[in-house]
Parts: structure tokens; C-alpha cells; sequence
């Protein structure tokens, strides 16, 4: 079991088990060409990744009445010799295993391919001596988000807000609806409680120091370059440090795992990744019935 799995809510059993409705709607034909006879299926990995995913893989068979037998924790990293690693096995009926396989298959993919990503970042960050966040976004996709959150988690980044509702995020749009960022920030303060944080992303550093006045926790320096994060960043600690204020500075907006070094710069206490989970390759897996 993964150490991960603890964070599952329960309900997330419900949620394998609408998708194994939407994938069986009605008639398993397939099923009935192959029966109930008892097989092992293997899990190969085909290409270099972290393994995550585990307990979704694992509650879309239980659902489906298999068991299986893991060969690697969550979280290794997985290196295919010869093409292909064994990883698993799945014991149970065949139309069982099958019922499940396509499911459960992209599940891991997924999962996996952020996972990989997550901790090739995390890396970079440590041989660059960057001792801040690395993190991913809300830029997840819709009804798969505790999936890609998850996998941030076993590649060993930070989810960042989970959604609307656990942290204040005033973007431009909020700025702009509201008519100024010191506008926009009291009106979260009026209903946003002591142990909801307010984030306001900020175009430049006088942007930047609006917002530290207006009492915001965290300020986003968005689509900065390196040269200007590492000024703004600079000059925003300073006068946070003289005038006793205690505020994060995060870096994002196209900042991809090939740039991200550039912007691991003293006084960036976050850098988050839309990247970590748009456009991200899947780890390869595939599910064999043994003869």
C-alpha cells in the first residue's frame, strides 16, 4: 500500500465506480466471448517513469472482483530493460480482468506521466540548490483532478490550491472585474476566514507591492522573465524584510521543465507548472493475459 493512499478521500471508490458504468453502459460483449475462467494478467511499464497511481488501479479491480500483486512501491522510478519491466499481477476471471484493463491502464498512464514529471522537476530543483515549492496548478482535467493532484504528491511536488474553495486566488480578470488589486483584496478579506491564504498575481512589481499593502499573503509574479523575476523578487524582499511583512513570492506563467532552472533564483519561494499537467507524456503500460 501506498504511503499516498492515506489522502484518498472515501469517496473516490465512487468515482471508479461511475467510470467503470461509463465504459459498461449496458452489454459486456467481450466478456461473454472470454468467460469467467480463472487467468493472470501482467502489468508490463515500457517506458522510464514514476510508478503512481497504485490505489485507483487497485480499487478499479476490487470493483471488478480481481486481486493484485505489486512488484515495485509507488513511487520507484521504473527503468524497462529489453523494452519492457514487469510490474504487477492481476488475478481473477478473465472478462474480469478486462473489464477493468482499459480503465485501470489509463488511470496509471496518466498518473505516472505527472508523477515523472513532478519528480523531474523536484530534482532539478535540488541540483540547482532551489530550496522553494516546486508545484503544479488548477490547470487539471475535469473529473480527473484528484488523479493529477495525486501524482504531484508521489512525484514530490506541491498540488498548490486543490480548488476555489481552499485558497484566495485574485488573478486579472478579478482585478479588473473589481476595479483595483486593494479593492479586490479587502473584498476577500470580508469573507474569507484567518486560515484561507490570499494569492494575487501580479503583472509587475509595483503590481506586486500593491498587493503587499493591500495585506495579501502570497503574490504571483506572472510571465516575468528571468532577469526581471530576479529583480522584482529581490526588491520585493527588501522592502518586505524593512517593513516587517511576511509574504511569499511565486513564480509562474510559461515556465516549462527545459526553463525552469533560469527561474530558480534567490527569494522565489514557489515555481508553479501548468506544464506538470498539460502536455504531459503518459508512461507506457500495458496489461497481458497469460495464455
Amino acid at each position: 500500500m501506498s504511503r499516498h493512499a492515506a489522502l484518498l478521500p472515501t469517496t473516490f471508490a465512487r468515482t471508479i465506480e461511475g467510470w467503470l458504468a461509463e465504459d459498461i453502459p449496458s452489454f459486456d460483449y467481450g466478456g461473454y466471448v472470454v468467460g469467467d475462467d480463472e487467468k493472470v494478467a501482467t502489468l508490463y511499464c515500457k517506458s522510464e517513469g514514476v510508478l503512481a497511481g497504485v490505489p485507483f488501479f487497485n480499487e478499479v479491480f476490487r470493483q471488478t472482483g480481481c486481486t493484485i500483486v505489486w512488484g515495485f512501491e509507488e513511487g520507484a522510478e521504473i527503468i524497462p530493460f529489453n523494452g519492457k519491466v514487469e510490474v504487477a499481477k492481476v488475478h481473477g476471471p478473465a472478462r474480469r480482468i478486462l473489464m477493468g484493463e482499459r480503465l485501470a491502464l489509463n488511470i496509471i498512464a496518466r498518473c505516472s506521466g505527472i508523477a515523472s514529471r513532478a519528480r523531474r522537476l523536484r530534482n532539478l530543483a535540488d541540483m540547482n540548490k532551489f530550496t522553494g515549492v516546486i508545484a503544479g496548478t488548477r490547470k487539471t482535467t475535469p473529473g480527473f483532478r484528484l488523479v493529477e493532484k495525486y501524482g504531484m504528491e508521489v512525484g514530490g511536488a506541491d498540488t498548490h490550491r486543490m480548488d476555489l474553495s481552499t485558497m484566495v486566488m485574485l488573478k486579472d480578470n478579478h482585478i479588473w472585474a473589481t476595479g483595483s488589486i486593494t479593492d479586490a483584496v479587502a473584498k476577500a478579506k470580508e469573507v474569507a476566514g484567518f486560515s484561507i491564504k490570499i494569492e494575487v498575481e501580479c503583472q509587475s512589481e509595483a503590481e506586486a507591492m500593491e498587493a503587499i499593502g493591500a495585506g495579501a499573503d502570497i503574490v504571483m509574479l506572472d510571465n516575468f522573465s528571468p532577469e526581471g523575476l530576479r529583480t522584482a523578487a529581490q526588491s520585493i524582499k527588501t522592502h518586505c524584510l524593512t517593513s516587517q511583512k511576511q509574504v511569499l513570492i511565486e513564480a509562474s506563467g510559461g515556465i516549462t521543465e527545459d526553463s525552469a532552472a533560469e527561474y530558480m533564483a534567490p527569494g522565489i519561494d514557489i515555481i508553479s507548472f501548468g506544464t506538470m499537467t498539460q502536455g504531459v507524456p503518459h508512461v507506457d503500460f500495458s496489461l497481458k493475459i497469460s495464455p
